[in-house]
């Protein structure tokens, strides 16, 4: 994300910092901050925003606000004691204190432990406490502005006058959002990615002088992290429903929607199904089903590597987030498809190479993109690029 949105390219896990940088090393970052799109379009005027059904604080979203040596100092806590006192921020706190134009219009997600101090109790998990040990309650003094409001819940969301409020800050779990297919159960009430997309354009809308929005299905890449294929395929449907929300809301003549991923999965899809059979299925013809060697049915979906190889039934942990644990098969076979149900939302797709979590893959990317210079995206591109077209788009160039 950080190559997409500044046109350098940079060091796994360091957040809009030039290649230079070592990682976890906050000293070696003064002077290699490389400036943001996000940042750029601020400081001419126009309203921005960052939504995402993961931590605010997550790579994704970040790169567009902040700048770090590490990814993961999403709190003043996550920073190694040997790293504090040298200069570097945490990624809530650089949120909370950015300064550039007005600072940002929208910013919704999860990760609202980051912004909590550590004696402070969650307000939708009191036996929860916040993860900030400087007591500064970010939420709070994002709020203080004039103008300003956060949320914690479904409630309050929908309670958000779009013509009233100038800053929004969105915090609805102390982690990660839920995942789409377990969000109407969540405790607090938690928007869809499409409705924060429609809230956040409802708000940036009133910026005569443009906006830019960055929307992440954040928790697609977890789901396949965790072979569970059901949850990633739900997310990305909520991914589709937020982009017809920004289409809808849009002119294809005036606003250049872009849709993208950082990175693929292993997720593989193979046999010769007869058309209509469920894609979360078994592989089968008319119903019977297609067997491997062994003699037992595979699923049309499976991964090269993670946790699949075993069947993993389901538990859920106090935040609502669904966890698992191992129900091996006998010695040297695969888990009985015959009597399993593939589609039950606990159902974690078999992989090849046994690893505790289904890494990334290698592929190319899709990209799609609608609106003015979208036909400035053709053949293959490295990420860098990207941002070059959109500063294009918003006449941001020199």
């Amino acid at each position: 994300m950080s190559a997409i949105v500044t046109g350098v390219k940079t060091d796994a896990g360091i957040l809009s910092l030039a290649a230079g940088v070592e990682k976890g090393d906050c000293a070696s970052a003064e002077g290699q901050h490389v400036e943001t799109l996000l940042e750029q379009l601020e400081a001419r005027g126009w309203a921005t925003g960052v939504v995402s059904t993961a931590t605010l604080t997550h790579a994704t979203p970040a790169a567009n606000y902040a700048h770090a040596a590490d990814r993961g100092w999403e709190n003043d806590t996550r920073i190694p004691k040997d790293q504090r006192g040298l200069g570097c921020t945490d990624i809530a706190q650089q949120l909370i204190e950015f300064d550039i134009g007005d600072g940002l219009e929208v910013a919704m997600g999860g990760g609202r432990a980051n912004f909590l101090p550590a004696e402070t109790a969650d307000p939708e998990f009191p036996a929860r406490t916040g993860l900030r040990l400087d007591g500064r309650n970010l939420a709070e003094e994002w709020a203080s502005r004039e103008g300003a409001d956060w949320v914690w819940n479904t409630r309050d969301f929908d309670a958000i006058d779009p013509a009233k409020t100038k800053h929004l800050l969105g915090l609805f779990n102390p982690s990660h959002m839920q995942y789409e297919l377990d969000r109407p159960n969540d405790k607090g009430g938690e928007p869809s990615l499409a409705q924060m997309t429609r809230k956040a354009l409802e708000i940036l809308h009133r910026d005569e002088d443009g906006y830019l929005l960055i929307v992440e299905g954040g928790r697609i890449d977890h789901a396949h992290h965790a072979t569970n294929a059901k949850r990633a395929l739900y997310d990305t449907v909520a991914l589709a429903d937020a982009v017809k929300v920004a289409d809808d809301m849009t002119r294809d003549d005036e606003t250049l929607i872009l849709v993208t991923a950082d990175h693929s999965h292993t997720l593989s899809v193979s046999g010769y199904s007869s058309r209509g059979n469920p894609v979360l299925g078994v592989a089968a013809v008319d119903g019977k089903p297609l067997r491997a060697s062994d003699g037992e049915p595979y699923t049309t979906l499976s991964y090269a590597n993670g946790r699949g190889g075993q069947y993993l039934e389901e538990s859920i942990d106090e935040l609502g987030n669904p966890g698992n644990y191992r129900v091996d098969p006998p010695a040297g076979r695969r888990f009985d498809h015959d009597s399993a149900d593939t589609t039950a939302d606990g159902y974690y797709q078999e992989s090849l190479v046994p690893l505790r979590s289904e890494t990334h893959g290698g592929e190319d990317v899709a990209l799609y993109a609608k609106g003015p210079w979208a036909h400035l995206f053709k053949g293959t591109a490295e990420q860098s690029y990207i941002y070059y077209v959109m500063r294009h788009a918003a006449g941001a160039t020199p």
